[in-house]
């Protein structure tokens, strides 16, 4: 419980207090022993790779998209070198480093600004996690920057080295979309998951339901309220991408840009059914839990009301008393029995026949 505690207090404490605007803190978690360094220089017709820790290669001169992608932001150092190289004003790199930022876009005279968030899905654990990426993109260059080593944009590096790929013949601009439309594809792959568990926790609740299903809805609750959360910005920013009237982004961009903002409608109508369908959940949940306690009552009652009779024959016989004719008739006792016995035949044929068992 000590650790989880002083893990949220470290995330409460974003920024050092009184520090000025463009103070460059990490404000997330060290994920990674060293940051990655992945450069790519391409055009149609060539293909440079480099790939190494905690240092920056140098990038070759001449006509190539120049793409440096990094991974693990804690290394401050490295992300402010990158910034001085490409020119990026201090609070850039503020919101570079700042994992708390929500998803938004920046144009410039010469350059966009996108950040994201990338998410993933532990089925085990029921839980989301996001991870803060954020994309400069000049004329001839673009920064990527990621908290973790997950291959968010392996697609896009494999579509880069394919020679007649798309990718190839267009400029950074067309480089920012795609890494953006990477990660809104994976969006799907979440919600899928994200499905499967719900549709799990429908079979629990129509069949098995106890007392930890209330928490499991609970909690794909919250979670589809984070993802909301994540998703309203991340609408907006790409809408903003799409309006982008700066001049690094290419016309021929337009129609991909607009194809992204419908995939990411398309999720948050996604989100927002999986919240009606857990709300839907939780009321299934109480009137199953509900059904179930009628029934358990319904056959306690059945069973007492039963007992009744038998209760008051026993009540009767046992008071001993020396009038009593049937105390000293030598069948009473059995006589007594059967009176009883047919007592419940006749009530569980009477139950049944209204339907009560």
């Amino acid at each position: 419980m000590k650790s989880k505690k002083r893990k949220k207090q470290s995330r409460a404490i974003i920024r050092k207090p009184g520090a000025s605007p463009g103070t460059l803190v990490f404000t997330g978690e060290k994920v990674m022993e060293s940051s990655s360094v992945q450069l790519i220089q391409y055009n149609e017709a060539e293909l440079l790779e480099y790939a190494v820790y905690d240092t920056l290669p140098p990038a070759s001169e001449g006509a190539l998209i120049t793409w440096y992608d990094i991974e693990g932001l804690h290394n401050v150092s490295l992300v402010e070198a990158l910034g001085k190289e490409y020119g990026l004003h201090p609070l850039v790199l503020e919101d570079i480093l700042d994992t708390q930022q929500r998803p938004k876009f920046e144009a410039y005279d010469d350059a966009i600004f996108i950040t994201l968030h990338a998410i993933t899905f532990d089925r085990e654990a029921r839980q989301l996690q996001l991870e803060h990426v954020a994309i400069y993109a000049g004329a001839k260059f673009l920064l990527s920057f990621q908290e973790k080593d997950d291959n968010t944009f392996a697609p896009v590096r494999e579509r880069i080295r394919v020679a007649n790929g798309r990718i190839r013949k267009r400029g950074s601009d067309y480089l920012a979309y795609a890494l953006a439309d990477s990660i809104v594809d994976n969006y799907f792959v979440v919600l899928d998951q994200l499905q499967e568990v719900i549709e799990a926790l429908e079979e629990e609740v129509m069949y098995t339901p106890n007392n930890l299903t209330k928490s499991k809805i609970h909690q794909l609750k919250l979670q589809t309220i984070m993802l909301r959360k994540s998703m309203l910005p991340t609408r907006e920013a790409i809408n903003w991408f799409v309006k982008s009237d700066c001049p690094m982004v290419q016309p021929e961009t337009d129609i991909f840009t607009r194809d992204l903002y419908d995939h990411i409608v398309q999720v948050i109508d996604m989100v927002e059914t999986y919240r009606d369908i857990l709300n839907g959940l939780y009321d299934l949940y109480l009137s199953e839990i509900s059904y179930r306690m009628n029934n358990v009552m319904q056959l306690l009652t059945i069973i007492s009301t039963i007992f009744i009779p038998l209760t008051f024959l026993v009540g009767v016989y046992g008071m001993n008393f020396e009038n009593m004719p049937e105390l000293r008739w030598r069948y009473g006792y059995f006589a007594v029995w059967g009176l009883m016995i047919s007592i419940v035949i006749w009530m569980l044929f009477y139950f049944r026949g209204r339907k009560w068992l």
